[in-house]
């Protein structure tokens, strides 16, 4: 019995693992997109400062 209940523990431990990394890769890739479009909009400020700055 108790061998049986140290497997399903370990397999229980192995799951939470595995989802607290997949949980981590989530986050990580919702924090690149957001710094990738804040990114975006930094550059496409630049471009229209630009744009004015050669129109004057």
């Amino acid at each position: 019995m108790q061998l049986i209940q140290e497997a399903l523990a370990r397999a229980h431990m192995h799951e939470r693992q595995h989802e607290a990394a997949r949980e981590r890769q989530a986050l990580r890739l919702v924090t690149a997109r957001r710094m990738q479009r804040r990114a975006e909009r930094a550059s496409l400020r630049a471009r229209r400062a630009l744009a004015m700055a050669v129109m004057q």
